[in-house]
């Protein structure tokens, strides 16, 4: 009987660290196959001996694939079980491989963006911008230390999930379990973003409205001749309560705004922008329109 042929931790380290440049030959045809075959190289050398049987398992890997590029690694690690068992003699066909791939990259999709896009790095990227902002050097280290040690070793770990687990895995995306992720992540998502639009987004309008008329009482009556010492304390305790110096009341567009909801304009800016992605308009299109639009406004005098 023929010895087992297993991977070892070192080739699932190489495929790992292979993994994190899944998409550096990114294609339109086939999208991220290129990165996918080559973070299994290692792998393949060590479970095929023949130049022949390396050549399809490497020619089979190139089909379509394409997922979240830090999702990709519980797949990478169901796709090493799966290639290993065929290694052993196990009766595992090229569909089958294919069908795994396929099956998993789609839900797996799905749970990528909202955790990874909408709320780890948001989370770090607002930390340090707001230590960057006061001048703290730790800003950036925190959001580049953060980030990578999250990226990778989400990456390690998941992909020895799927190796340990096998083609089971795949039975735990078919029940609820995913689904329930995939919803919290996007609701704490959408928590970080609103966060974030009020801290980032801003609309400054400079439009003045017609000013009002105040009724008396509501602004200080400034005596004619000599403002004594008495007088002049009664003034001050008047404008420390709050009343106008004025008879009229300066109105501005912010200003009503601002009474109504703060920061309404830069939310209803954002769901606009989300309005035109959802649509399929370019980002850099909204990107160009946002800057022609903010300098006229700002050239009539309007912002």
């Amino acid at each position: 009987m023929a010895e087992k042929i297993q991977l070892t931790q070192s080739d699932r380290q190489k495929v790992w660290w292979r993994s994190t440049f899944l998409q550096g030959s990114w294609n339109y045809e086939r999208m991220q196959n290129l990165g996918w075959a080559y973070s299994l190289i290692p792998a393949i050398k060590r479970l095929y001996t023949k130049k022949e049987d390396q050549a399809a398992a490497l020619e089979r890997h190139l089909e379509f694939f394409n997922t979240h590029p830090y999702v990709a690694a519980p797949i990478i690690g169901v796709t090493l079980a799966l290639e290993e068992e065929r290694a052993n003699g196990a009766e595992i066909d090229d569909t089958a491989i294919q069908g795994v791939k396929i099956g998993m990259m789609g839900p797996l999709a799905g749970i990528g963006d909202p955790v990874f896009w909408f709320t780890v790095r948001p989370i770090l990227g607002a930390l340090g911008a707001s230590l960057a902002a006061s001048g703290n050097i730790l800003g950036p280290i925190i959001f580049f230390l953060g980030w990578n040690l999250i990226r990778m070793a989400f990456l390690w770990y998941t992909q020895e999930f799927g190796y340990r687990a096998g083609s089971e895995i795949t039975k735990d995306l078919s029940g609820g379990i995913l689904q329930d992720i995939t919803k919290g992540a996007s609701i704490l998502g959408m928590f970080i973003l609103a966060a974030l639009v009020q801290r980032w987004v801003s609309i400054s309008f400079t439009l003045n409205l017609p000013s009002t008329q105040l009724s008396e009482g509501a602004y200080i009556e400034f005596p004619n001749g000599a403002v004594t010492g008495g007088k002049l304390q009664e003034i001050l305790g008047q404008v420390a309560d709050g009343l106008s110096l004025t008879q009229e009341q300066t109105n501005t567009l912010q200003g009503q705004l601002d009474s109504l909801i703060p920061g309404l304009m830069g939310l209803l800016l954002t769901l606009f922008c989300m309005w035109l992605l959802k649509k399929k308009v370019s980002p850099i299109t909204i990107i160009i329109g946002l800057f022609i639009v903010g300098i006229v406004l700002h050239v009539i005098g309007w912002m």
